[in-house]
């Protein structure tokens, strides 16, 4: 997500290299270690969120937005993340609270055009978090949704993990243009009955597609994206019936490479 001279991701994956390496607009600049990445915003504290932070661990400054909670799991409880706090403001932690709007800023602390409201999406903490570590922290900081807005009024939705879908999540993504919606799992039982054994989406925090499409039948604004998917998931398949329904229902399925102009 650019903004001016920065770019700000949301999230940041393991494989965060391959996506800067794939993307000219994040090469270095003014000299070899001189990223133009700014700022991560991050929904939550899974690995596949998080851990791509520490491919970002080189001494430029870095600005780093999440809940307290998940600054709390990630800074305070695992020392690999110490890599990000090895000289003085390498990396700048700005806690956010759900449904609080606020501004991005890069890591000179310079507003940029993009504001940025949280909204809480569930109460699921990854199982590497211990119980009693869970115990201290607010449920409602676990996971959110981000919506982004530019300064012409655009907005963009970005819900990588839902558990659920209520009336009033149905409405808030009504007023988006763009819709980035969690598509890990097709079924509930997906992963139970590739693997034999395991949790069910839900457990893991998110609705299967196939509900979401009813859930969400009634989507009628916004451009509506699945992202997030996990390679178990048939709709990848574009010779399937999945696909098929995913098409008909007015979906598209998330392809690297794609940029949306708000």
């Amino acid at each position: 997500m650019e903004s001016g001279d920065s770019w700000f991701l949301l999230g940041a994956s393991p494989d965060l290299r391959s996506q800067i390496e794939s993307a000219a607009e994040l090469h270095p600049c003014n000299g070899v270690r001189q990223s133009p990445v700014g700022g991560v915003v991050l929904a939550n504290a899974d690995l596949d969120h998080a851990l791509g932070l520490l491919l970002l661990r080189e001494l430029q400054p870095l600005r780093i937005y999440a809940t307290a909670s998940v600054r709390r799991i990630l800074c305070d409880d695992n020392t690999m993340f110490r890599m990000l706090q090895r000289v003085p403001e390498q990396a700048a932690w700005s806690d956010f609270r759900p449904g609080e709007e606020f501004t991005l800023c890069d890591s000179k602390a310079k507003e940029c055009a993009i504001h940025c409201r949280p909204v809480s999406l569930g109460h699921h903490y990854p199982a590497f978090v211990p119980a009693a570590r869970e115990s201290q922290l607010s449920p409602a900081e676990s996971s959110v949704g981000l919506f982004l807005q530019s300064r012409s009024g655009s907005c963009l939705a970005y819900l990588p993990a839902v558990p659920r879908i209520d009336e009033a999540l149905l409405s808030q993504l009504n007023d988006a243009d763009v819709v980035l919606f969690d598509g890990t799992f097709w079924s509930d039982d997906e992963l139970i009955r590739i693997q034999g054994s395991g949790q069910t989406a839900q457990q893991m925090g998110h609705v299967p597609v196939e509900q979401a499409l009813r859930k969400l039948a009634a989507l009628r604004r916004p451009r509506k994206i699945f992202i997030h998917i996990n390679n178990t998931n048939p709709m990848l398949d574009e010779a399937g019936a999945q696909f098929r329904q995913v098409r008909d229902a007015g979906w598209e399925i998330a392809e690297d490479g794609w940029e949306f102009e708000l």
